[in-house]
């Protein structure tokens, strides 16, 4: 099962609520939310406000993905707003594993998150054994439309040896620059969940439905 999550950062926000209906029936299919308070990384997205809109306007599983310097705050200030999947960074987190703990009394899954720059080794083995979701990040962290680091395929064979090693079957969502020229090698890489905003959303409603399909084959 590989699930597609366009990210709501690219879409046409002044027409939001039609937005998500486009959306409605797809199936194995994520909205991801990039939560940035202009602090962790340069830029400033959603707010309280706007994700309790989205929630109440789609059936379909949202993931958050919090850019922020106290992801502790956001565990219970979102708990309320239907968030499927809550991922953190762990640079910005003292105790990761304990934070997942309070993070999994709300959601039903919980990730993690590294920039690029940043060593696997941050991820120590109990982490990696407490999550449902490793997210990859594939550009450096803070805006859309940036192109995909090569330095990502790397990343992944080093996770796909470690979830061997481990015997843990953690999802492996990426984020930056996919595409549908990368996303079958990806998938063979051991990503199943692509995060995919411009990609998808360029295009206009006409074809987004098409542009996951392209994300599968």
């Amino acid at each position: 099962m590989i699930i597609v999550s366009p990210s709501l950062l690219s879409c046409d926000f002044l027409n939001i609520e039609s937005e998500l209906k486009y959306f409605d029936d797809v199936k194995d299919f994520w909205f991801h939310l990039d939560i940035m308070d202009g602090h962790f990384v340069p830029n400033l997205t959603f707010g309280h406000p706007i994700v309790k809109l989205i929630s109440k306007n789609t059936n379909q599983k949202l993931d958050a993905h919090f850019m922020v310097t106290n992801p502790e705050f956001y565990v219970d200030t979102f708990k309320d707003y239907n968030i499927h999947n809550f991922t953190f960074h762990v640079e910005a987190c003292e105790d990761s594993i304990a934070l997942v703990k309070k993070a999994k009394e709300f959601y039903p899954s919980v990730g993690v998150s590294l920039r690029p720059g940043t060593s696997l080794d941050l991820i120590s083995d109990e982490l990696l054994k407490s999550i449902d979701l490793l997210l990859v990040m594939s550009v450096e962290p803070g805006f859309g439309g940036q192109g995909f680091m090569e330095s990502t395929w790397e990343r992944l064979k080093q996770i796909r040896e470690r979830q061997n090693a481990l015997g843990t079957n953690v999802m492996v969502q990426i984020d930056g620059g996919v595409s549908d020229k990368n996303a079958t090698s990806l998938i063979e890489h051991g990503a199943n969940n692509l995060v995919a905003g411009s990609y998808v959303f360029k295009g206009g409603p006409v074809e987004y439905l098409n542009r996951i399909k392209s994300l599968r084959n």
